[in-house]
């Protein structure tokens, strides 16, 4: 049995693609935006993109700030990106998904013992809100979000603090679970941590990076870290 499991959050046990979907789309209705799947397609290009180097170490303030900007440019209108970003994430705070047997499986794990730990890029204050709201904080020992350490996953100063907390963790007793190739899986490999690439849609892996095991469901991820 593992001792140790690095949980990312967003679409790995929270439903964040529900809430953005649900956020997104109100703030294109209420703009009278009327091919809402068109703009949403550009605005998760451009999210992407805007994740992709913020990442990289980009700040991400003043890049998040611009993302509803930049899509509404494409609609041929002019928005206040600020005032949207805000707007955006007072949804995402109340974003309180968990994807389907979540609960079951964390209350399964803490039950056997393991050290859970939640290891996430993104907002302080929006992570902390959707943890307390979806009622998974009591399952976690610590929480660790990329704006209050200081850096994104995938670069390996992410880690330095959980490495830090828990000294008795290591490669051989601990594994980092994600939906991200790009930030979790890579990520992991760059602290030096085996890691599960959390994969229930069946994503073809494009990337040339592999991740040390792949799984497609909870049981299956039970089954790996209480091995």
């Amino acid at each position: 049995m593992k001792k140790y499991a690095i949980f990312d959050l967003d679409d790995t046990l929270l439903d964040f693609t529900r809430g953005e979907t649900e956020g997104v789309t109100a703030i294109f209705n209420q703009y009278g935006v009327t091919d809402v799947a068109a703009a949403m397609t550009t605005y998760l290009t451009i999210n992407h993109d805007i994740w992709h180097r913020i990442e990289q170490g980009a700040e991400r303030g003043p890049l998040l700030d611009t993302r509803f900007a930049r899509t509404f440019a494409t609609l041929g209108m002019q928005v206040d990106g600020v005032a949207l970003e805000a707007k955006y994430k007072g949804m995402l705070n109340h974003n309180y998904y968990t994807l389907p047997g979540a609960t079951a499986f964390l209350t399964g794990l803490a039950q056997a013992g393991v050290t859970l730990i939640a290891g996430t890029n993104g907002t302080k204050s929006v992570q902390e809100s959707r943890l307390a709201g979806s009622g998974i904080t009591r399952f976690f020992d610590d929480v660790f979000i990329s704006e209050d350490v200081g850096y994104d996953k995938p670069d390996s100063r992410f880690f330095a603090p959980i490495f830090t907390a828990y000294p008795t963790l290591t490669p051989s007793n601990t594994l980092m679970i994600g939906d991200s190739l790009r930030s979790d899986i890579q990520g992991a490999t760059n602290a030096g941590l085996a890691n599960v690439w959390f994969n229930p849609h069946h994503t073809p892996n494009s990337a040339a990076l592999q991740p040390t095991y792949e799984v497609d469901s909870y049981a299956a991820l039970t089954k790996l870290v209480l091995a």
